[in-house]
């Protein structure tokens, strides 16, 4: 459902609960309630408020202490932490040393000086306008309906007749003292209003109670909502000027198209894709005003930080069957958005403004298909795409009973080149090492690969776990899910040895990160017989996974990334088995050296692409092992004449270095091939065996 059609939000406001907190918790209730509801405001956006009668900590007597969400956070997920605390009559103070517009982010720094029992938090640039609103309880969202009206090229006269005099308005200025001061004076003027307007911006609102102020907020938003849904202009965005396709070719165009972007835009820092073909997408990406619209940029601060101030729209011919032949003027588009975002930049440039940033599209607009996003993670590019869906949820409401207006170029820029948004940035962590890369692991739920899968993980790469065992795959993702997020893995069913599969996973882990960088090929099987007693099925099966399956995989990897031109790294899990004879394992070894022939070969062919191909071999890595725990480790206990129990320690004492070799030993060497630590090898091989003569390469 269009968040604007949604009239009547539903009140979640549960009295039983409530009755347990305290002011702080009510608040932190409030403010989660809000925020879990992007009907209501964004991620990451808007703030709330309480002013709170607590005892100092130094005399112990009651001083009124301004509660409110800190510098970044999202109100919908933050806890108690996330809030600034700030002494009220302090910050009452700095009216009296405010010297103007131009000494804005002087004020913010002296936030700092007003912060209450140390805490920690950061007070953001919407402080002041909290503090100086003489309520309790304020609340800041970015209700798409709201903004509608705000947006509208006549915004004032809209809110005046939607709300019927309970609500004020003030004109667009960028958020800091000044803004707090106007915003204060006008709820102070005005009791009769239950809150305020900000032109392109978003909403204030504010009550008695906690519970009050959320109601307030709630019943604002749905009058807002329920007003431009009986008025709004049909057809929407003047109808449609493109027809979009069946979901299935809007997918498979997506799903070509995305690497096709991506390694064009990669070349500073690699990106994370994503792609919605969500109903008010296709509306506005079909419609006969898109070419209008989608120029003008978004008009919330908080949108266009995220999406940049306006997306590139690629149109070709869906329905050509050479993508890349109906997609030749893609550079060309590119490019031409890159030298318009330059210009942008040299035209409202400061004397003092931070450097340019990358200069490539985040939303990328494709009718009849849907929209792409890219950033730096995955949700950075989920979270982009949301923003542009409210952008395009007020567009359309705007449109529909008015006209839309953008924020005036020089007005976007000094909001994304801002200092303090500078300062924002550069208190950022540094990038792991695969920041932005994306992987895709075979076997990943056994020892090994789940493993490999933590370490790429721990180091930034969103990844693809594939694996034939459903359960044990469910299993192992709903754990790296819970400790990494949902954003940054996925599971795949596969059967390597399926053809058909395997191009189909590919394609899924295409439209969940946009492309792929890293290719572990781990999946396996073990087996012990003589030979005399070795079947034909037998030998069949270690050929079809170990070697067969191998080559599949890396052969839709080869055409992915030679697609994506941006290189790429495969790493093939083998053994020591294929380098060293074993007796009684003969199809097992065989399978295991074409691994490693393969791979030096895919090397060669690799080279002029970018695509590094090596292999890691390990040896008894027994613990978490699926292999380890099944026939294989009664067959190798017995052709030792010990227990399985004292296999382990079998193998420890034939090595070399007497240690035994764990899956993360693995992992590591996995990882020092897939990163940029090893950029220049290709064909090689490293032996994780703790030590074994006769596996020396050379």
């Amino acid at each position: 459902m269009r968040q604007t059609v949604a009239t009547q939000l539903p009140n979640l406001w549960d009295d039983g609960h409530a009755a347990s907190l305290d002011e702080p918790g009510l608040l932190l209730y409030r403010s989660n309630l809000l925020g879990r509801d992007l009907r209501i405001t964004n991620f990451g956006g808007g703030n709330t408020s309480a002013k709170i009668v607590t005892p100092d900590p130094l005399n112990r007597k009651p001083v009124t202490v301004l509660w409110v969400k800190g510098s970044g956070g999202d109100i919908g997920s933050m806890n108690l932490d996330g809030f600034s605390t700030l002494y009220l009559d302090r910050l009452e103070s700095l009216k009296g040393i405010y010297k103007g517009l131009d000494h804005e982010d002087e004020m913010v720094a002296l936030f700092n000086h007003c912060t209450f029992n140390l805490n920690p938090r950061a007070p953001s640039i919407d402080t002041s306008l909290h503090a100086f609103v003489p309520h309790p309880h304020v609340d800041h969202v970015h209700a798409d309906a709201v903004i509608a009206i705000a947006a509208s090229k006549d915004a004032e006269r809209l809110t005046a007749e939607v709300f019927e005099g309970t609500l004020g308005f003030l004109k667009w200025q960028r958020p800091g003292f000044d803004l707090g001061l106007k915003l204060g004076d006008m709820a102070a003027k005005h009791r009769e209003y239950v809150g305020v307007v900000l032109g392109g911006h978003g909403l204030f609102t504010w009550g008695e109670t906690s519970k009050s102020c959320y109601e307030r907020t709630l019943e604002v938003i749905s009058r807002a909502a329920a007003w431009l849904h009986g008025r709004e202009k049909q057809p929407c965005f003047g109808g449609p000027r493109v027809q979009a396709m069946e979901q299935t070719r809007r997918r498979e165009i997506a799903a070509r198209l995305m690497p096709l972007v991506r390694g064009k835009i990669s070349k500073r820092e690699p990106k994370v894709g994503h792609f919605t073909d969500a109903p008010e997408v296709l509306e506005f990406v079909n419609s006969n005003a898109l070419t209008k619209l989608a120029p003008l940029g978004t008009s919330c601060p908080d949108h266009f930080l995220r999406t940049k101030i306006r997306p590139l729209v690629l149109d070709f011919d869906p329905a050509a069957d050479n993508l890349e032949i109906a997609a030749a003027s893609l550079d060309e588009k590119l490019e031409a958005y890159r030298r318009d975002y330059a210009s942008y930049y040299a035209r409202c440039r400061h004397p003092d403004s931070p450097d340019m940033r990358d200069p490539n599209a985040v939303i990328y607009l494709v009718p009849g298909v849907g929209m792409l996003s890219f950033a730096r993670d995955k949700a950075a590019a989920r979270i982009a795409s949301e923003f542009y869906i409210n952008a395009v949820n007020v567009m359309r409401g705007a449109s529909g009973v008015s006209e839309y207006v953008g924020l005036p170029e020089q007005e976007a820029f000094d909001i994304e080149y801002w200092l303090l948004e500078e300062a924002k940035l550069l208190r950022m962590p540094k990038p792991k090492s695969l920041a932005g890369r994306i992987a895709y692991v075979t076997g990943a739920a056994g020892g090994i690969g789940g493993a490999t899968v933590l370490k790429l993980l721990s180091e930034g790469a969103c990844v693809v776990l594939a694996d034939i065992d459903a359960a044990s795959l469910e299993e192992r993702v709903a754990a790296v899910t819970g400790r990494y997020g949902r954003d940054n893995a996925i599971g795949i069913k596969l059967d390597v040895t399926d053809e058909a599969g395997v191009a189909s996973s590919f394609a899924e882990s295409v439209m969940a990160f946009g492309g792929i960088d890293i290719v572990v090929s781990n999946a396996g099987i073990a087996s012990a017989a003589p030979v005399e007693d070795t079947s034909l099925a037998l030998w069949q099966r270690n050929m079809d996974i170990l070697a067969t399956g191998y080559f599949l995989v890396a052969r839709e990897a080869f055409r992915l990334m030679q697609r994506q031109q941006c290189g790429g790294s495969i790493v093939f899990v083998a053994s020591k088995n294929g380098l060293a004879a074993s007796v009684g394992a003969s199809a097992y070894c065989a399978a295991k050296a074409s691994e490693i022939h393969l791979a030096r070969c895919l090397a060669l062919e690799g080279a002029p692409h970018g695509i590094r191909v090596n292999t890691v071999n390990p040896d008894a890595v027994l613990r978490g092992s699926k292999i380890w725990g099944g026939e294989w480790s009664r067959q190798r206990a017995a052709s030792n004449n010990v227990s399985v129990d004292e296999l382990e320690a079998v193998y420890r004492q034939r090595s070399m270095l007497k240690l035994s070799v764990f899956p993360e030993d693995i992992a590591e060497a996995i990882y020092f091939f897939a990163s940029d630590l090893s950029a220049k090898s290709t064909g090689n091989i490293l032996n994780v065996d703790a030590g074994n003569a006769q596996a020396f390469t050379r």
